[in-house]
């Protein structure tokens, strides 16, 4: 399983990929896609089916054995997207030497100078000219090998900087590509990696390439350390280590009553707010039209989401042994300690008393141990998908995450033991 999951990790370099990863192990496991411009047609106990929107969000249904009226559905949610750094459109700039480098804008709320002086690569889609203007060619591009890097100014020429420094995100947060060797190249290099890449598995012309969405990604594998090995070190691990473990859990649990939903939504680190987001109405769209396909009436949908619970999954803060103070007093997971509960008074998080001990519950039938987290008073927290939902589906459900060390850094920390519990409490809810 632990194998599995570093697997995963460095097959999804971006949100795309990660995508593209959930949607080959879905049908593997016998889930057929369905395209959601045609009708779902009938909707029978068994079926396995996903959806995906925008490349980037990816939703799988197991009908259970009761209609959703009677028995509603059973959804995880997590987010496959996480903080980089977006190339901008002309993003060339040649300097003296001829060396270039790489205009960026910040994508989400990253740790920036974890990106410094790091092998960096270059993961996302390249839009190609297609049939007709509304009907271009996705192809997804993956540089697997280091490409760029980041370079932090030298101590002598910034003698505080161990004292703390301010970093511009348009001056210091730009990767160098590489040298111009001649002229052909200025301008070019760029373009010519993505047709070199593009080119591996069919190649594509310069001019029928429109656009691009391409993102940084640490180049560096993911791993373990620790003496026991006892640790994850990798991008990313929020949100995609949940991700990954709804989906072992989604495969692993036997057939039920209860659909079961994994919804892998996108953009979570920029409000949600897109039609591939948490925001969308696009999962409650779906969930309306398989009430329909199995009742013939709207009421179905209704009477479903009542019935139904929802683990909004998203990483916790572990307890960090250099900085006791930052965290409350009585409620700081620690890593290895089992999944953890988010709780927020101000309602950030969709957990409360009736829904946690739901989730507590199912871990302790899991024989999984449970922690809560809750906000030092002092130090204000983040959001996640769990509320955001709401706006659209109107479910009980509870906001939870693994504990990880360096959130929103270029490399996350985790523990290996939290994941193989998270598996076990997900598969358990499922059932």
């Amino acid at each position: 399983m632990l194998t599995r999951l570093l697997k995963f990790l460095d097959a999804s370099p971006v949100n795309f990929f990660a995508v593209k990863a959930l949607a080959a192990q879905l049908e593997s496991a016998g889930y057929h896609r369905l395209d959601p411009r045609q009708p779902l047609g009938a909707v029978a106990a068994g079926d396995k089916f996903y959806v995906t929107k925008n490349d980037s969000s990816i939703y799988a249904f197991e009908i259970g054995r009761k209609t959703l009226a009677d028995a509603g559905f059973h959804i995880i949610c997590a987010h496959c997207d996480s903080p980089t750094f977006r190339i901008k459109p002309n993003a060339e700039m040649t300097c003296e030497g001829g060396i270039v480098k790489l205009n960026t804008e910040v994508y989400g709320g990253p740790i920036m100078a974890t990106w410094f002086d790091r092998p960096l690569t270059l993961a996302g889609r390249v839009i190609v000219r297609g049939e007709d203007a509304l009907s271009p060619v996705t192809r997804l591009i993956h540089v697997r090998r280091p490409l760029l890097q980041i370079s932090n100014l030298a101590i002598h020429f910034n003698r505080e900087v161990n004292d703390g420094v301010k970093l511009s995100k348009q001056k210091d947060m730009l990767p160098i590509l590489g040298i111009i060797t001649n002229e052909l190249e200025r301008g070019n290099l760029l373009m010519n990696i993505i047709l070199e890449e593009l080119g591996k598995e069919q190649p594509v012309s310069r001019e029928d390439i429109l656009d691009f969405d391409l993102y940084l990604a640490d180049a560096t594998p993911a791993c373990t350390f620790g003496v026991h090995d006892e640790f994850l070190s990798s991008g990313r691990l929020d949100d995609l280590s949940m991700c990954y473990a709804g989906l072992e859990a989604l495969l692993a649990s036997p057939a039920s009553d209860v659909t079961k939903v994994l919804a892998i939504f996108d953009n979570e680190e920029t409000g949600s707010q897109t039609k591939q987001g948490a925001g969308s109405p696009f999962l409650a769209t779906i969930l309306q039209r398989i009430a329909l396909a199995q009742s013939g009436t709207v009421e179905a949908f209704y009477q479903a989401v009542e019935r139904a619970f929802m683990v909004s999954a998203d990483n916790a803060h572990a307890w960090h042994p250099n900085y006791s103070d930052k965290y409350d007093p009585t409620n700081h997971p620690v890593l290895g300690g089992g999944p953890v509960i988010k709780f927020n008074a101000a309602q950030k998080y969709a957990s409360d008393a009736a829904s946690a001990a739901v989730f507590a519950e199912l871990c302790r039938e899991a024989g999984v141990p449970c922690q809560r987290f809750v906000n030092h008073s002092d130090v204000a927290g983040g959001s996640t998908l769990g509320n955001i939902l709401a706006s659209s589906l109107p479910l009980r459900g509870v906001d939870m995450g693994n504990p990880i060390l360096a959130m929103h850094s270029c490399r996350e920390t985790g523990a290996v033991a939290d994941h193989l519990y998270c598996v076990r409490a997900f598969t358990r809810f499922y059932q």
